[in-house]
């Protein structure tokens, strides 16, 4: 090359050299202190590659090369990481296989000579370039995840406020029931002072008793309502659905109505094309803390690992089973899937053929 080409070369490198320090990565990843930590070790991974093979170089022109080809590569990055979005991983990872292999065509067209070296340094890099979208893309699933437990912690308190306004329905209504039972007590009572015929008093006395037995079931029922309502007290639920999500699916969670299996019915109206079968009804007077020991020890059985408030695990009804006497041996357990639809249906669908 002519003398004054050559000046040239060495200039741009110089110039490289000053630039580089300062290029750095708009990545969203860096916003979380342990993406930040694993961006910052992969992106020193590729720098020390990199001085690796610039080391092997004397010509500041063939050294230049590798440095510039990663100033390139990271600008090209940066326009993938612009159009990475939750759900689109394996088409970012393509994106990052075609502009590596468009380097490795430009890199080596010219020159012969140094293709197998560059073509060495790409497929050194290649994963730390995959890791970096990796990384980055960690950033949308945290943020997705968070999107997903703040909807469904709106779910829940929809669910807990629709929870309490049925018990204190409920509880208005067992008070009209408690007062009526009073009221006739009273009535029969003042009947019974006055009364002066031995038959006619007891048959007020059994009647007394009669009602004050039901008041006292209607009492136990009020102070039911009321631990609910003030408390965590309430039930846990392990359902399946056969027809919906097969044999090894079960969901487990926690309501607080008097009635448990209201919120079974609610969960299989429209959601699933099935009724959900239950396999037992768990009462604790924290049924919160008893909802969460069983989530945490199927956590890693989790169908939904982005978002921890959807209740669904992978397991057998043998599991379960074990589980459940484990905690609580007392809880009743079903191990039969009913599915009397799901069941019903594939009879007809059979009988169609």
């Amino acid at each position: 090359l002519p003398r004054n080409n050559i000046e040239v070369i060495e200039d741009l490198v110089s110039d490289l050299e000053q630039v580089l320090p300062n290029v750095s990565l708009d990545f969203h990843a860096l916003e979380y202190p342990d993406l930040r930590k694993e961006y910052r070790q992969n992106e020193k991974l590729i720098k020390e590659i990199t001085d690796n093979y610039v080391a092997r170089y004397t010509l500041k022109t063939y050294a230049a090369i590798y440095k510039l080809m990663v100033l390139a590569l990271n600008a090209e990055l940066q326009n993938i990481m612009y159009n990475l979005k939750f759900g689109n991983l394996e088409e970012a990872k393509s994106d990052v296989e075609k502009m590596l292999n468009k380097y490795v065509s430009i890199a080596t067209e010219g020159n012969k000579t140094i293709a197998p070296t560059i073509l060495a340094f790409i497929t050194e890099i290649r994963g730390h370039f995959m890791r970096a979208v990796e990384i980055e893309y960690m950033y949308y699933v945290k943020r997705e995840k968070a999107r997903e437990e703040q909807a469904a912690l709106k779910e829940q308190m929809r669910q807990e406020a629709a929870e309490r306004k049925a018990l204190e329905e409920q509880r208005a209504q067992v008070v009209k029931e408690e007062n009526k039972y009073k009221s006739e007590i009273n009535n029969i009572q003042e009947q019974l002072n006055v009364s002066q015929d031995d038959e006619q008093i007891e048959l007020f006395k059994k009647r007394i008793a009669e009602l004050e037995q039901q008041l006292s079931s209607v009492e136990a029922k009020k102070e039911e309502i009321t631990n609910l309502q003030n408390g965590k007290a309430g039930y846990v639920y392990i359902i399946s659905n056969l027809g919906s999500f097969g044999d090894k699916m079960f969901k487990i969670g926690m309501t607080r109505r008097i009635d448990p299996q209201d919120r079974v019915n609610e969960l299989g109206d429209a959601s699933v094309p099935f009724k959900f079968d239950v396999h037992s009804f768990i009462f604790s007077e924290d049924a919160v803390a008893l909802e969460s020991a069983l989530h945490q020890r199927l956590n890693e059985q989790r169908v939904n690992k982005i978002n921890t408030r959807k209740e669904f695990f992978y397991c057998t009804i043998d599991e379960l089973e074990n589980l459940v006497l484990e905690i609580e041996p007392t809880a009743p357990f079903t191990r039969t899937m009913l599915a009397e639809q799901y069941r019903q249906s594939q009879e007809m669908a059979a009988q169609s053929k």
